[in-house]
């Protein structure tokens, strides 16, 4: 009767011992079931921000500045019968293919300008409003990446006038190399290889060579600022004095409704621009900075 009861004894706890332990683990499983959904939803989460990064990205932005006066027997003036204008016109746009193993850049810009001054007493005197900016870039960069940051590349860029003398000069890069994308918002071109055809009619200074193209480019939104910056520059292996740089930037502030303040300014440094403009050899050009600006209305899509 004693061993009998010592069998009990032991079959109880036995018994007693499973069902805790198995009830142990149906709460463990059920936490676990719970730290896995959680992760899920993190991993949803988590995914759909990378989608989000990835695909087409399209955007534009824009400025329209303006001015215009008139004067009537202003006696104040060397020439107090006079009315003037300015009116200018930037565009920039982009479209921008972004995927894990590869990405395809365009983008595109237009700055437009005219300028009249009229001498209403002096007869020869032009009544029109004459050009003054014209620039119109495009480029396409396409890339396959080697990693996150790096990726193998071809560039093309055209850059020329779109009102006065198109295509004359009209420069076009293609080239390959290197690109880096340290952030989604700052794209580096760094092309070895790169060939600067220049178009241009009759006997010209303009030559066309072989060189390295560096282009950087920066396009970014804080809120209700847009900015765009470009830094394009050609470096010929033939003759120094082929090489060319053009830097722009722009600016645009939303208020209401996409409607806010523009600002824009370039630079530029060409000295086959110089030397065609001043009529004279490559060697002899006076080659000053280039440079304009402009400030008005901006409009953002």
């Amino acid at each position: 009767m004693k061993k009998l009861s010592i069998l009990l004894l032991v079959f109880f706890i036995s018994f007693s011992t499973k069902a805790q332990t198995a009830e142990e683990l149906k709460k463990g499983l059920a936490s676990k079931k719970d730290s896995i959904s959680k992760l899920q939803t993190k991993a949803k989460a988590i995914q759909g921000k990378i989608n989000a990064l990835l695909g087409w990205r399209k955007g534009a932005f824009g400025t329209i500045g303006a001015s215009l006066s008139g004067f009537n027997n202003w006696y104040a003036r060397a020439a107090p019968n006079t009315s003037a204008g300015n009116i200018g016109i930037t565009v920039n746009g982009y479209a921008n293919l972004i995927e894990d193993k590869f990405f395809w850049r365009n983008s595109g810009a237009v700055n437009l300008g005219w300028v009249k001054i009229d001498n209403r007493d002096d007869d020869t005197d032009s009544d029109a409003f004459e050009t003054a900016s014209d620039v119109f870039t495009i480029s396409s960069l396409y890339g396959r990446r080697i990693s996150t940051k790096w990726a193998l590349s071809a560039l093309g860029e055209y850059r020329t006038t779109l009102l006065d003398n198109f295509n004359d000069p009209g420069y076009l890069d293609i080239g390959a190399g290197l690109t880096w994308t340290p952030t989604s918002h700052l794209v580096v071109v760094m092309h070895p290889g790169n060939y600067n055809f220049v178009f241009s009619s009759g006997d010209t200074v303009f030559n066309s060579s072989l060189g390295a193209k560096v282009v950087a480019d920066y396009t970014n939104k804080y809120g209700g600022l847009s900015v765009k910056s470009n830094l394009s520059m050609f470096q010929s292996y033939k003759d120094g004095d082929l090489s060319n740089w053009t830097f722009t930037n722009s600016f645009g502030y939303t208020i209401w409704k996409g409607i806010g303040l523009g600002f824009e300014f370039g630079l530029r440094n060409n000295r086959q621009e110089a030397a065609n403009f001043q009529s004279v050899d490559l060697a002899d050009a006076d080659n000053k900075l280039q440079s304009y600006w402009l400030f008005g209305l901006s409009y953002s899509l």
